[in-house]
């Protein structure tokens, strides 16, 4: 289970960087990056593997996340400087959505690296507190504090100078808002998550006894 639970965590996280570059409004004020509908996942997996397998394997997750980001960095880095085939017509859209993707990957990279660090850092401490109970305080308390830290981080990288900062400061206010309300609805996602995964160790365990 828990090798499910990296691959679907990097997938997730290299597909929310590749969707950053997509802004879409929910009205006209609010306007997120098409990421966050994806980037919301990753944190009921760290909680998940945090909960289930100790904070060190959350942590080498959060550090495989992080690597792999890196190599994306630089595959896009590589491949907007590669020389193009004489009838590919389409170079300059292939710079301006993948050069954007570019600093969109160094902001998700800075803030993904501090939040979700912190994500773990809370989660052990309220676990050390509150022992096995209170699984939903946990995984709400450190999710929601780690998400404002990522949005903050992640949204001025992103997208400052590209907009008004009245603009900027909506954004944030209303990915943060999204964030925490998913944060909150994602619970029952997390509660059955780790039941599936202390299962899954379970047989794994009786399997090698």
């Amino acid at each position: 289970m828990l090798l499910y639970l990296n691959g679907a965590f990097v997938g997730l996280l290299i597909l929310s960087n590749i969707l950053a570059v997509k802004l879409f409004s929910i009205n006209e004020w609010a306007v997120l990056p098409a990421a966050v509908i994806v980037y919301v996942f990753t944190f009921p997996i760290t909680d998940t593997i945090a909960e289930v397998y100790g904070k060190e394997a959350a942590r080498q997750t959060v550090m495989a996340g992080f690597i792999t980001q890196l190599a994306a960095l630089a595959f896009i880095f590589a491949a907007i400087h590669l020389p193009s085939a004489p009838f590919f017509a389409d170079q300059a859209a292939f710079e301006s959505i993948f050069s954007a993707g570019f600093r969109v990957t160094l902001a998700s990279l800075v803030s993904y690296f501090i939040s979700q660090n912190l994500d773990v850092t809370i989660f052990h401490k309220l676990k050390a507190r509150n022992g096995e109970s209170k699984l939903w305080l946990r995984n709400n308390a450190s999710t929601m504090v780690s998400q404002l830290v990522d949005t903050t981080i992640f949204i001025t990288i992103a997208f400052y100078g590209t907009m008004p900062l009245s603009a900027l400061a909506a954004m944030i206010l209303t990915q943060y808002l999204f964030k925490w309300v998913v944060a909150a609805a994602d619970t029952p996602l997390v509660y059955l998550l780790v039941k599936l995964a202390r299962r899954s160790k379970t047989a794994t365990q009786k399997s090698f006894a």
